[in-house]
């Protein structure tokens, strides 16, 4: 262990309840998810919820979600922003792996979100895991095979996810409008 680890502070999901703002917790240290996302950020991210909420209107079992808090452990909760989930939520939080996670990038949390994050989705077993680049206007779409996050391509901007009996066909030209 690190002096670093040795004296870093470690917090739980009982913590986390008490807090105010908005906030995520990996392997016990905190991230605070302030100041709020900018509109253009906030833009693209309620654009793919309504692209993907379109394109799974004839799947029953899939829903689209805006951030909510994902328990994946005691010490590790997260708020992606943008999630489908193809099982019923029992809870006031997610306790399962969604089957899709998008982060719509940000300068304050581009590093945490393409890598920490990606490893933790990868880990998880999060099926597919998107990266929006809202300045270069960039998708990286990423596929769980073997265990491992493959990239996908998205061509020339569609890509077809699949979710055990549904699909969904996203255009992601449209995301940026």
């Amino acid at each position: 262990m690190s002096i670093a680890e040795k004296y870093r502070p470690y917090y739980t999901y009982e913590d986390y309840e008490q807090w105010e703002g908005r906030w995520e917790i990996i392997g016990g240290m905190p991230y605070a998810m302030s100041p709020l996302p900018v509109p253009d950020h906030q833009r693209v991210s309620l654009n793919l919820c309504i692209l993907l909420k379109e394109s799974l209107k004839k799947c029953k079992q899939c829903q689209v979600y805006p951030p909510l808090d994902w328990k994946v452990t005691e010490d590790t909760i997260v708020q992606p922003d943008v999630l489908i989930v193809c099982k019923k939520i029992e809870k006031k939080y997610l306790d399962f792996p969604p089957a899709l996670v998008a982060e719509v990038l940000s300068p304050s949390t581009a590093v945490k979100d393409r890598n920490l994050k990606k490893e933790l989705y990868q880990m998880q077993g999060v099926k597919y895991y998107c990266i929006l680049d809202v300045q270069f206007k960039k998708i990286e779409i990423y596929e769980l095979i073997d265990n491992l996050y493959q990239a996908a391509s998205v061509s020339p901007a569609t890509f077809i996810f699949t979710f055990n009996n549904c699909e969904a066909d996203v255009n992601f030209e449209n995301v940026w409008e």
